[in-house]
């Protein structure tokens, strides 16, 4: 034990306090052209050396749009609420010192600590799909964490720009509430969904809800962008748990606490794993030849030795070029071992650890990707419906962002071992 003079001596070494994680979805460990600055697949957020947070104070009620320029000129941070072309009303913010705020969005002007970009899903990642109009807002929403213990993290729609202002047009659904705050919402809407359970093997998915630009809890919108808004819903908060999914119409993130973080495997454990299935030497049952995954930074390029499945059924085997049943139906192929017909795809390891709900070993695949995960993460995000475009909803593979389809959405691998 320390003495607490050795612990004051200690503490300017102290690591800083993390407040969480957040992971966008569809990245496998890192963006396909390498994380760079401020865009990455992955973004923590620690305590700053000095507050950043802001909270409402003074409310104007303008009815020129010069004098509401004025104000949200003074270089303090401000919302502003336009009701009609001679009515503006101006909340002010001014500084909380008990509070660090982050923000995250499309745009790479300063006050974005996390530029976000349109999630390509993997089963289409080629140059044909380039985005031509992002949906992602270039100042999506902001996160603010409390200071001191238990460092509560909730999140708000919209995020202050260059001038510190966030505007909401006269289009953008805004209203007056009972006890008389503004508050509106976003275009194209910040959804949230915390699961049931947390994060963990035991999870279950919760209901997608919109968060407005005070951190409301509204029922989702007939479609993204609709006038009208949903239902308050006063039994839930803004407040970020483990596992907590964020959609910003473009790109899903998941929010890991520093608690959850602490308790989901590693990389040097999914590695340790991949070494394990490896080192049993799982062979092709047909070619009898041995199959290895490939290592985590060849995530993306088919080595020889990569193991294949049939994902109808589950069997493992290396590459071979037979099996077809049709010209038209180019990846449907018929399984040697049990005439199973279904994809036939190359099998990757899932590499971003926090996707990871447990421990466990690497045993099912998500179909039709074949990314490879542990049966409870699997089994888990086979399950969560993520918002696709303005008003559908299903199933991704975490690590690709593709569509799920088949039976189960995921697939157990049957491998066989080796004879001698």
């Amino acid at each position: 034990m320390f003495s607490p003079s050795q612990e004051e001596h200690c503490a300017p070494n102290k690591e800083p306090v993390k407040y969480g994680e957040l992971v966008v979805l569809g990245y496998n460990g890192s963006l396909p052209n390498g994380d760079r600055g401020r865009r990455k697949s992955r973004f923590a957020l620690y305590k700053r050396p000095k507050a950043n947070g802001v909270k409402p104070s003074t409310v104007h009620v303008i009815s020129t749009p010069q004098a509401s320029k004025a104000i949200s000129s003074k270089g303090q941070h401000s919302i502003s609420y336009t009701l009609s072309r001679n009515q503006t009303v101006v909340v002010e913010y001014t500084h909380d010192k008990d509070t660090d705020m982050f923000q995250v969005g499309r745009s790479t002007e300063s006050p974005i600590d996390f530029v976000v970009t349109d999630t390509i899903s993997g089963s289409q990642n080629n140059d044909e799909t380039q985005i031509t109009q992002s949906t992602i807002s270039r100042f999506a929403c902001r996160i603010v964490c409390d200071r001191s213990p238990p460092y509560t993290a909730r999140i708000f729609a919209a995020g202050f720009d260059s001038s510190k202002n966030i505007f909401l047009g006269e289009k953008a659904a805004k209203w007056k509430n009972p006890d008389g705050h503004m508050d509106g919402l976003t275009t194209n809407g910040v959804l949230v969904m915390h699961p049931k359970g947390g994060f963990t093997e035991e999870s279950k998915p919760g209901v997608w809800r919109e968060i407005s630009v005070c951190g409301d809890v509204y029922t989702l919108r007939e479609t993204r962008s609709a006038q009208q808004r949903g239902k308050l819903v006063e039994n839930e908060t803004n407040v970020l748990q483990d596992g907590s999914l964020i959609d910003l119409c473009g790109a899903t993130l998941l929010w890991r606490t520093a608690d959850g973080l602490f308790h989901t495997p590693t990389q040097k454990h999914i590695e340790a794993l991949r070494q394990e299935i490896n080192a049993a030497r799982p062979q092709c049952p047909v070619g009898l030849n041995t199959l290895a995954f490939p290592s985590i930074n060849r995530k993306d390029v088919v080595e020889e030795k990569q193991p294949w499945a049939y994902l109808s059924c589950g069997h493992v085997h290396g590459y071979h070029n037979w099996g077809h049943r049709s010209d038209t139906e180019a990846n449907e192929r018929e399984c040697p071992m049990c005439r199973t017909v279904g994809p036939y795809v190359p099998l990757w390891l899932g590499c971003e650890a926090g996707f990871y709900v447990d421990a466990g070993p690497p045993t099912h695949a998500f179909t039709p990707c074949g990314h490879v995960c542990s049966e409870k993460s699997a089994k888990y995000w086979s399950q969560i419906p993520l918002p696709h475009g303005t008003h559908a909803f299903h199933a991704a593979c975490p690590f690709c962002a593709a569509q799920l389809s088949g039976e189960h959405n995921c697939v157990k691998l049957i491998f066989q071992g080796p004879i001698d």
